[in-house]
């Protein structure tokens, strides 16, 4: 065997150009991985969700108010001078038209009493979700029946969760702490509601999708994100027990909008992360399709915000809703009913 030749053995020794070359340094580097297209910007539901969180200042509020006043007074006052001349010279025609404005003001009254009612049922879940948290973060049992017993009351007229207070009457006897006793209280009676609830937020999330990707005309994608945003919302309060007129409804997306930034849910997570990219690759083959993707991600979290504002309890048992399942399963209903959908898993 021959011997091996030294100069193999020694150190290499590479000679770098020198400073002023031609070659580029690392900061004149391009960067890595950098995406051949913009994400698709959810336009339409970012309008929508301004347009319900705006709330008027408080000197606007009161020309608001004094202006309907004013207006009311006058009209009132107009209806009953015609109705006294109408009585005068027309006596049946005058009693026609006064029988049509007491059928109006009893109607409006009516209306007034339906969103003081409902805004009624709200607080007495907001009561129920303190009681429940004071409960959980003392471990108080005693305080824990007084809340199951004020969910029960919530739901003692409604004929479908009948078998479900039977079963919470039976097994609630077999907890001995807060916690366990609320859980049961969680899964026996809203369990079926959260189901009811999902349903809802994939319907209104198919619905925005659709309406970005099909509909071109401008602002309809918005106007259609507004009422079916606005229509889930109020869904989810009857759903849960509440009751959402025209103005109790916009308090409640503003309730709802002011709970997204409160609790930082606009922020992106994981499921709305997988859902952008997914419409980040879909918007190189179309854009609007790109946006109703994100838009129906961003309805569907719009929806999870509403449930968690509307349920008496927080999500113990159950396990919460993801924004990916919920935008999966709604946009499966655009290409057929498979069992799954049917189901509500």
């Amino acid at each position: 065997m021959t011997e091996d030749n030294p100069r193999r053995r020694a150190p290499v020794l590479i000679t770098l150009t020198e400073e002023g070359g031609d070659r580029p340094g690392p900061a004149e580097a391009p960067p890595i991985d950098q995406p051949d297209h913009a994400l698709p910007s959810p336009r339409a539901m970012q309008m929508a969700v301004r347009i319900a969180a705006t709330r008027p200042s408080r000197l606007t509020r009161v020309f608001l108010g004094l202006g309907a006043s004013l207006l009311v007074f006058l009209l009132s006052v107009a209806a009953l001078d015609f109705i006294a001349r109408m009585l005068a010279v027309y006596p049946l025609l005058g009693w026609v038209a006064t029988a049509l404005f007491a059928g109006f003001t009893l109607a409006a009254i009516g209306m007034a009493l339906r969103e003081w009612w409902g805004w009624r049922r709200f607080r007495r879940i907001d009561a129920i979700q303190r009681q429940a948290a004071a409960a959980l973060a003392e471990a108080d049992f005693a305080a824990a029946r007084r809340t199951t017993d004020a969910l029960v009351a919530l739901y003692a007229t409604r004929p479908e969760l009948e078998w479900h207070r039977q079963r919470l009457a039976e097994r609630r006897g077999d907890s001995f702490d807060a916690a366990a006793l609320l859980g049961l209280a969680e899964a026996e009676l809203l369990c079926p509601l959260d189901q009811q609830a999902r349903r809802e937020i994939e319907a209104a999330a198919r619905t925005v999708a659709a309406t970005t990707a099909l509909v071109p005309l401008a602002l309809a994608d918005v106007a259609a994100a507004l009422a079916a945003n606005m229509r889930m919302i109020r869904r989810m309060a009857q759903i849960y027990g509440g009751r959402a007129g025209t103005v109790g409804g916009w308090r409640l997306a503003r309730t709802v909008v002011t709970h997204l930034i409160a609790t930082g849910a606009v922020a992106a997570g994981d499921d709305l992360i997988q859902t952008v990219a997914g419409g980040g690759v879909l918007a190189k083959l179309s854009r609007r399709f790109g946006e109703g993707l994100v838009n129906g991600a961003l309805t569907a979290r719009v929806g999870i915000a509403a449930m968690e504002v509307c349920r008496p309890l927080p999500f113990m048992t159950q396990p919460r809703p993801k924004v990916g399942n919920l935008l999966s399963r709604g946009l499966r209903g655009l290409f057929g009913h498979d069992e799954d959908a049917a189901r509500g898993t």
